[in-house]
């Protein structure tokens, strides 16, 4: 499995659309350090440690800035790109022709497949944490003396979970565009209404525990709740992990 890892990152190095989904999460932060430049006017808000003032530009509230590019990124670009990753990964063998060639030698498709998903897995991580860096870098330089450890550190966390919830929202998708193996840009288009959505979906007290990328907030402390919804939209996002290991089963493999 090391080597199976191994071979996956290499053949990344190697891909543009590394490239293409780190592009994605730095013009989701540059779109929204735009729009924090507008000067916020009503009732001052509070939500936990972050809040917003009259008068003042969006990007000046301390916390601002890391707490809104997450729901944008995340209705609108991220888990787009991650499911395209996921998707091109699985599908690029047999789209490219190479699958031949691997079936050659002794590989273990399944355990390959496998392999993929998990590369996946640590790049949607690695992704949130590249935003929560990019966001914590723009925060500092405005105002550093202004930032508590507690609101940077729970950030960190919303950041961290956020990458976590969001592959297991979208591995179920990754999984029907493998099995479909029509074009892995279908993922992109698949995942892009999926998590618009989501939009829709908060507007119900019931369906935003429920709706994986709803459900995503909820896992990572975003949305501050209660136990039993963290724990409703746990199971939410750990069923969309099975659905997508199901789906994944039904692979055609070849096994050694």
């Amino acid at each position: 499995m090391i080597k199976l890892l191994w071979a996956e990152r290499q053949k990344l190095r190697r891909s543009n659309i590394v490239w293409i989904t780190i592009f994605a999460a730095v013009m989701a932060a540059v779109i929204v350090f735009a729009g924090g430049l507008d000067v916020y006017e009503g009732p001052d808000v509070q939500y936990g440690l972050k809040a917003v003032h009259d008068g003042v530009r969006l990007i000046d509230n301390p916390g601002w800035y890391m707490d809104e590019v997450q729901p944008w990124a995340t209705f609108f670009v991220l888990p787009a790109v991650i499911a395209l990753l996921g998707s091109y990964m699985i599908c690029r063998e047999e789209q490219e022709d190479t699958m031949k060639s691997l079936r050659l030698i002794p590989v273990d498709e399944a355990k390959l497949t496998i392999a993929k998903m998990m590369i996946t897995f640590l790049f949607s991580i690695l992704l949130y944490l590249l935003l929560f860096a990019i966001t914590f870098l723009i925060e500092a330089v405005l105002h550093f003396s202004d930032l508590s450890a507690a609101l940077v550190m729970g950030s960190l966390k919303e950041y961290f979970l956020d990458g976590v919830g969001v592959f297991l929202a979208v591995s179920p998708i990754i999984a029907l565009v493998s099995r479909m193996k029509k074009g892995y840009w279908l993922a992109l288009v698949y995942t892009e209404i999926y998590s618009f959505a989501g939009l829709l979906a908060g507007m119900s007290n019931i369906l935003k525990n429920y709706y994986p990328i709803m459900a995503v907030f909820n896992l990572s402390g975003y949305h501050i709740t209660t136990v039993g919804n963290i724990l409703k939209s746990t199971v939410v996002l750990l069923l969309c992990g099975c659905f997508s290991v199901f789906i994944l089963r039904g692979l055609p493999h070849r096994e050694h």
